[in-house]
């Protein structure tokens, strides 16, 4: 079965998919499924090597819920540890579940959480600096934005 990916979308919701952490402590950015490579990021540089933060996608709350695809895609199971909501490795920190400074929220199996305000706060930010690492490999979040601006 195919999984549908939003790519390029603007409105009230984006879903990202489970967006799954392959090896417990190694974390991955929450765009992980619909931007591999991280080219929308507001750090990603042009091939001109200039800094193009005004093409980065902005949203106003990304939701996660502690959830992973069944067996054989049969619908959502509760994961079985815990998954971390982090943001990226600051003076020299290592941004993975050991890093309590960049450490946002912990996320237990089935639990849901919502950063930001709601599809129509005021609230803006990057996507892409959000990640998730876990206890367990193979387990993360199924990750939804809000109030998607390309």
């Amino acid at each position: 079965m195919a999984l549908s990916s939003y790519k390029k979308y603007q409105g009230v919701v984006q879903p990202l998919g489970f967006v799954s952490v392959a090896t417990a402590g190694t974390p991955v950015c929450i765009m992980a499924n619909v931007d591999a490579n991280n080219n929308g990021s507001p750090s990603a540089t042009t091939t001109y090597g200039g800094v193009i933060p005004e093409s980065a996608q902005v949203c106003r709350a990304v939701t996660l819920q502690g959830y992973k695809p069944g067996a054989a895609n049969n619908g959502m199971i509760i994961n079985t540890g815990n998954v971390y909501v982090m943001l990226a490795a600051a003076n020299n920190g290592s941004g993975n579940r050991t890093d309590s400074g960049a450490m946002v929220k912990v996320l237990y199996p089935g639990a849901d959480y919502t950063i930001g305000g709601t599809a129509y706060s005021d609230t803006l930010f990057s996507p892409y600096q959000i990640f998730l690492d876990s206890d367990v490999n193979g387990e993360g979040a199924l990750t939804t934005l809000l109030g998607v601006i390309p």
